[in-house]
């Protein structure tokens, strides 16, 4: 890791001096239980940003804040005003420059990292949106700061007045990352592959074809340049038609298969030979298999809303399934307290117990091309086995009543094996859902999967008329 002499951070006279005396009111619901998300800049600006920072040092009494940015237009700025807010609290800030949220969490998790890290960014939301996301090493773990923490210390708009200001430093991008990636594969094993990569105009842009030098692939890159317009499309790759281009160049190029990242790239989705957009689950079941034949027993994390087939094959080879709630928190906290080497959500997060246990899509990237090129097989051939139900796309309802509702399907579907870790799952022998109220909006999202195609459709009529009927 190699730091560049110190820097000088501009924030004009008259700028800083506003953000000092801002007292403007704030809207709290930008802070998550994971992360700070609001759309620039009626939510999340340079006067709220100041006061974050000042208010993550003040929480962590930190010394010291590593502190990288997406490509997103609104993230210069921001950048500008939360280092401000470090410094003044007396830390020291660290400018990582613009960097995939991944490398962030190495640069904290690394054996000497820094102490502390913040990732400005607000991952697969729209343009429109930004945020930071926080991490903090406390005993060798690689803690994430919940945004929601930093709500008591905001509201006080008070803060403590350091003896030292802060000094700012940039440091040059750090070869051991990549090294740090290749560490989870045999590189020899992957064959000479011909994919199709969409980087969505955000930071993968940047790392793919470094992990591409090393390695005997013919790239079809699509939207490398970063660009916080994403003038492709929308960043996050389940949005309906964002897929649609990389699937289009997987088939008209004759690719084995291709890739897509979101904007931070820490989520991955995986495209077949025909251009189909597979799964997270029957990928997390991909990786599951890879691991654990490296690592015989160990836990494998996933979230009830995951294919039945999930923990079916989990413990097929030899596993233990770690079902969870929704939320890549959840799926960590499950991972790290029992014995986990591994965990995923259907949203494309993939979390590794030797990447601090924390997500990593590039990890992903490697590990599916060394499968891949073991296999000798098509992507839809190796996936084939492990899709043996059918499941529908989630459905939400906007709601005023989710209270109501929840208790009436408890009380219809009574007969079937009902659990309450995340809303209410019911199973019955050849099909199951669950219905969880959202953590944010007015709504209701239900999942279910069956056995087959036309009980799915008789079961997602009968649901969709109970809530509806409920609702009104």
């Amino acid at each position: 890791m190699k730091v560049n002499p110190s820097t000088t951070l501009r924030i004009d006279g008259k700028r800083s001096q506003a953000i000092n005396n801002a007292n403007s009111k704030i809207n709290l619901s930008i802070f998550k239980s994971r992360d700070i998300r609001g759309i620039y800049p009626s939510e999340l600006n340079e006067e709220i940003a100041y006061k974050i920072g000042r208010a993550f040092v003040v929480k962590t009494r930190v010394k010291e804040v590593a502190i990288g940015r997406d490509m997103r237009l609104s993230s210069p700025a921001l950048f500008q005003a939360f280092s401000k807010g470090v410094l003044d609290q007396g830390a020291n800030v660290f400018d990582l420059g613009e960097v995939p949220v991944e490398y962030l969490y190495f640069m904290a998790g690394m054996r000497n990292g820094f102490e502390s890290g913040v990732m400005i960014t607000a991952s697969h939301n729209p343009k429109e949106h930004n945020g930071f996301k926080m991490v903090k090493k406390r005993r060798k773990i690689v803690e994430v700061e919940r945004g929601k923490d930093l709500i008591s210390i905001i509201k006080k708009n008070k803060f403590p007045e350091p003896k030292n200001e802060g000094k700012m430093e940039s440091v040059e991008f750090s070869s051991e990352f990549i090294e740090h990636i290749f560490s989870f594969i045999d590189k020899n094993k992957i064959k000479p592959l011909k994919i199709a990569v969409d980087a969505g105009n955000g930071m993968a842009g940047k790392i793919i074809p470094l992990l591409a030098e090393k390695l005997p692939l013919e790239i079809l890159p699509l939207n490398f340049i970063l660009d916080g317009n994403f003038p492709a499309h929308a960043s996050n790759p389940l949005v309906e038609g964002a897929s649609d281009q990389v699937a289009k160049t997987v088939v008209e190029e004759r690719a084995d298969f291709g890739f897509m990242f979101d904007g931070d790239a820490d989520r991955i989705f995986l495209i077949d030979e025909s251009g189909n957009f597979i799964k997270g689950d029957t990928t997390l079941l991909l990786l599951a298999k890879y691991l654990l034949k490296k690592y015989p027993g160990k836990g494998i994390a996933y979230n009830l809303i995951c294919s039945k087939a999930t923990p079916e094959f989990i413990k097929k080879w030899g596993g233990k399934p770690l079902r969870t709630a929704v939320g890549v928190a959840e799926v960590r906290e499950s991972m790290m307290k029992k014995d986990g080497i591994m965990g995923g959500e259907l949203s494309g997060h993939y979390l590794f117990q030797d990447n601090f246990y924390l997500d990593s899509g590039f990890v992903v990237f490697l590990i599916l091309l060394e499968i891949i090129s073991e296999s000798n097989k098509k992507v839809s051939e190796l996936i084939k086995e492990l899709s043996p139900y059918v499941k529908a796309a989630e459905i939400n309802f906007k709601v005023c009543n989710k209270e109501k509702i929840l208790k009436e399907i408890k009380k219809k579907y009574s007969d079937g094996k009902q659990d309450f870790l995340d809303g209410i799952t019911v199973d019955y022998d050849n099909w199951w859902f669950n219905i969880r109220p959202s953590q944010t909006e007015s709504l209701l999202r239900l999942t279910m999967e069956a056995q087959n195609q036309p009980l799915l459709e008789e079961k997602k009529k009968e649901l969709i008329h109970l809530i509806e009927k409920t609702a009104f």
